[in-house]
């Protein structure tokens, strides 16, 4: 048997490392995407529940709150799709939670040009699926995207009442 150089790694380590890589943070489509695939709606809630952030949070309020409101125009905004392998894409949908205020409706005094110009920005910066499912909560219809995705459902995993607050 050859002696294996000790400057390399083993290949038990290799595979180790490569099973441990990356943040370990799902990104927001994983979530959403497991969601859809969960059988039945105690399921999809157990879900949302194990991947409980503020980001998360602030992201599904914005996709079924109706009295949040974006300003910026209806139509999707001509944008180069990020196509950087998952997990090597600049930004995550759940880290840019905490900015879509700039977006929303009395959340900021931005100039409107200056705001479509950080909302192609963010999609850029997002890796592909993120952006269509940011685009889909803009839009309001995440629950056609992910099946099961619910108002009822969310509202349920956080807790939340009718004007999507804590109980």
């Amino acid at each position: 048997m050859a002696e294996q150089n000790p400057n390399l790694m083993s290949k038990s380590a290799m595979q180790t490392m490569a099973a441990t890589s990356g943040s370990g943070k799902l990104l927001m489509h994983e979530i959403l995407t497991k969601v859809n695939n969960a059988k039945d709606k105690p399921k999809k809630i157990a879900v949302l529940k194990e991947n409980d952030t503020p980001g998360l949070r602030q992201l599904l309020k914005a996709a079924f709150d109706p009295n949040i409101t974006w300003d910026l125009p209806d139509e999707n905004p001509p944008y180069m799709a990020n196509e950087a392998p998952e997990g090597t894409q600049h930004t995550s949908l759940l880290d840019e939670a905490k900015r879509l205020y700039l977006y929303i409706t009395g959340g900021s005094n931005l100039p409107k040009l200056r705001k479509e110009t950080l909302f192609i920005q963010t999609l850029e910066g997002l890796h592909h699926s993120d952006a269509k499912a940011l685009l889909d909560i803009k839009a309001k219809k995440l629950n056609k995207t992910y099946k099961g995705l619910t108002e009822s459902v969310v509202k349920e995993a956080f807790d939340w009442n009718d004007n999507f607050m804590r109980k």
